[in-house]
């Protein structure tokens, strides 16, 4: 019999409790997703979830007036953001995406709308980016005027759940400390409806990024405001989780 697969918070620091919360609050997004029929490959539970739809959130993204501003993206590997990624590169856009759970000492791929192996649908794949894009250290990459992350839930305040791993939340952190995010970088993500929470029902700690867009299928939520900038809570972080990221590694304070 298979081992069921390690959960993305079993190296999380901080408070027992609110990791718990978390924990809860997904699975039962992870169900309402299944439960309306809007789940699509690779499947929704342990993960940011692919959803039915994407390609229409990416669409109501690249209209917005934060997308046709911003000439340059960070986003998220996962496959609910892939659309947004090829649309990036369609509209000439530089794309920095995070090598997954940023294991590697090069923890970014650059993807270069004009210097591309296969096509922006191709190139913008995890799997195509390896063959279009060069990995990057944080102090090779350009500021930033939109971050494009993956949420397993999101209020309409700002409030965002991930998979547990934390990894959005370090890149961000790492992005404002090397200079390459600020108070002007705008920060979206793309969902399904059923993703959308009640105000005040996603636990949120002191490192948590916010969110100033929510584009759905349906509609865009601008959200009501920021909160301080982050930094990265050494103390907070696991030895497990300092020793899979290499750039961690790198950072750490004597």
């Amino acid at each position: 019999m298979a081992r069921p697969a390690r959960r993305h918070d079993h190296d999380a620091g901080g408070d027992r409790e609110v990791l718990a919360a978390k924990a809860d609050l997904r699975e039962a997004v992870w169900d309402r997703l299944i439960a309306a029929k809007a789940s699509r490959f690779p499947g929704a539970r342990g993960r940011i979830p692919n959803f039915v739809g994407a390609e229409a959130a990416a669409e109501r993204l690249r209209h917005t007036e934060e997308w046709l501003a911003a000439g340059t993206l960070k986003s998220n590997p996962d496959s609910p953001q892939w659309p947004v990624r090829q649309r990036a590169l369609e509209d000439g856009k530089l794309v920095f995406m995070a090598v997954p759970r940023l294991a590697e000492p090069d923890p970014f791929f650059c993807l270069d709308p004009d210097d591309l192996a296969d096509t922006p649908r191709r190139a913008s794949s995890i799997k195509g980016a390896s063959r279009s894009a060069r990995t990057v250290r944080v102090e090779e990459m350009e500021p930033v005027d939109l971050v494009v992350t993956g949420c397993v839930a999101v209020d309409p305040t700002g409030a965002r759940l991930g998979k547990g791993g934390g990894f959005s939340d370090l890149e961000y952190a790492l992005g404002w400390e090397a200079g390459l995010i600020g108070p002007a970088t705008v920060v979206a993500t793309t969902v399904h409806e059923t993703q959308v929470v009640e105000p005040n029902t996603i636990p949120l700690t002191d490192h948590d990024m916010a969110l100033d867009l929510i584009v759905t299928p349906e509609r865009v939520i601008p959200c009501e405001g920021r909160r301080d900038p982050p930094r990265v809570r050494w103390e907070e972080l696991t030895e497990e989780k300092i020793a899979s990221i290499p750039l961690l590694q790198a950072l750490r304070p004597e």
